[in-house]
């Protein structure tokens, strides 16, 4: 809960280089003489840049920070001239979440360029900016985007030597079924019941509800994703509460100790997105007093509405992929399933064809992809594993799931390893337990899967003695006809 692992550093190292880059923005807007609001929009603009662009190259990166204003100024305009009409503002910020969310559909640009378009005219209500402060509004996005970028692909570059992991595209699908047009749907009903809900909380500041059913249906799928990540953030938002009625209330606004604590929250945001959706709200929550503190508006009973405005969007959210389109969180398991079991066949086949010769067979390439798609696993298995989660024999056969495709993950990393030294090529011992593998995944994964636990083929006893291909194979084998149990029937669902 409090610990997680880091590999090379590489969470630690973006935290502190998005402190960097933010605080660089921040600081620009304030020499350049610009108004609070103004730096304020600066910072946001820079966090989101930083936080949401996630090509897969640093070209690619660049690319689309660069489109950012392209749908960030158009939408910033349109929702500060609305102001004075609130039925078609909330039309217009709905048609922005419908593009918002469809957009995913074209990868990691897509959804960096929806996400800016939405928070971009949720940060206009945040700070109920007018036409006449577009031109600050503007400089300040600009000075930002431009200080953020120097940091990210000049100063620090993080991703030059550690390419950012890329997100395996969702399982496809046509028309409605298609996974970004249902939840583009979803996401505006969702946000059409937050807007109504959080205006009879508040005249004032409806928006957080909008704000909260919108970023629920960030990285989710099904409806069990849904709802556990809905729970997250109104525990995350609580918490946040609580922090910062010790923290930010006392403060009132004073400007060093507040800078120094923002700061803290960004590094938060950005430490803790990958591993703790509720310790990342958390920090956001802390943050937003923070701000509104610095505005002068921040009193404990704008605390308590934000946990008003964040329930009903997360109302909203689990209302809407209850009602809308809803696909459950069984078809959404066992489609990532079936996908991680078929890379595990891919990987071995290219470890077979090295072994057997072939110099341009790379079991390599196959195990990022299996890390990230086991990532997907986990996600969609979250409902079922949550210590609330009530139905036990299911939470089991869940946590085994998740723990024997760990299993194979670890020997198809070490598999690679050892097809990738010359020595090892040319054994046909290590060609035949390939090809055993390969049928034990087909078994699993084919249309004869319900009765893949009496077809395993079982696995040949080797010795361990300096053979490691074997032993990774022998292990691998191991753990797919472990998996034939909890997925050996489709009659009785995973989840």
């Amino acid at each position: 809960m409090f610990m997680a692992p880091d590999p090379g550093l590489v969470r630690l190292r973006i935290s502190l280089r998005a402190v960097l880059g933010i605080g660089l923005a921040v600081t620009l807007s304030e020499c350049a003489g610009l108004s609070l609001p103004a730096s304020i929009t600066g910072g946001l603009t820079a966090l989101l840049a930083l936080f949401t662009v996630g090509d897969a190259t640093v070209r690619g990166q660049a690319v689309t920070t660069a489109l950012l204003p392209a749908v960030g100024f158009p939408v910033l305009a349109l929702a500060a001239f609305l102001h004075a009409v609130p039925t078609v503002r909330d039309a217009v910020w709905l048609a922005v979440v419908l593009g918002g969310v469809y957009a995913r559909r074209w990868g990691p640009r897509g959804h960096a360029l929806g996400i800016f378009a939405f928070m971009t005219f949720f940060i206009t209500q945040f700070l109920h900016a007018v036409p006449a402060q577009l031109p600050q509004l503007y400089a300040a996005m600009t000075l930002s985007l431009a200080a953020s970028s120097a940091v990210r692909f000049g100063v620090w570059c993080v991703e030059r030597r550690t390419p950012a992991p890329v997100a395996p595209a969702p399982p496809t699908g046509r028309g409605l079924a298609r996974p970004t047009t249902r939840q583009a749907f979803q996401a505006t009903a969702a946000c059409a019941f937050a807007i109504a809900a959080g205006q009879v909380l508040s005249h004032e500041r409806w928006y957080w509800a909008v704000g909260t059913a919108w970023w629920i249906f960030v990285n989710t799928s099904s409806r069990g994703e849904t709802l556990v990540r809905g729970f997250r953030r109104v525990l995350g938002t609580v918490i946040g509460i609580a922090v910062g009625l010790v923290i930010a209330v006392p403060l009132d606004g004073a400007a060093a100790p507040t800078a120094g604590l923002v700061a803290l929250c960004v590094f938060g945001i950005f430490y803790a997105a990958a591993v703790s959706y509720t310790w990342m709200m958390l920090a956001v929550t802390v943050m937003a007093g923070l701000l509104y503190g610095l505005l002068g508006v921040l009193d404990p009973g704008l605390l308590l509405l934000r946990v008003l405005e964040t329930g009903a969007g997360a109302l909203g959210a689990v209302l809407a992929v209850l009602l809308v389109l809803p696909v459950t969180t069984h078809a959404t398991t066992d489609a990532w399933i079936g996908r991680a079991l078929h890379c595990v066949h891919a990987c071995t086949s290219e470890a077979a064809a090295r072994l057997a010769g072939s110099p341009s067979a790379d079991p390599a390439r196959h195990v990022a992809e299996l890390e990230a798609l086991l990532g997907r696993v986990r996600l969609s298995l979250a409902p079922l594993v949550h210590p609330l989660a009530p139905l036990r024999a299911r939470r089991a056969r869940a946590r085994q799931v998740i723990e024997l495709l760990d299993r194979c993950a670890r020997e198809v990393r070490g598999l690679a390893s050892v097809a990738a030294d010359p020595d090892a090529s040319h054994d046909a011992r290590l060609v035949a337990a390939c090809r055993r593998v390969e049928a034990a995944v087909e078994a699993l994964t084919g249309p004869a899967a319900a009765r893949a636990g009496s077809q395993l083929p079982v696995a040949a006893a080797h010795a361990a003695g300096g053979e490691q291909a074997l032993t990774h194979l022998h292990g691998l084998e191991q753990a797919l006809k472990a998996l034939a149990v909890p997925l050996r029937s489709r009659t009785v669902p995973l989840a």
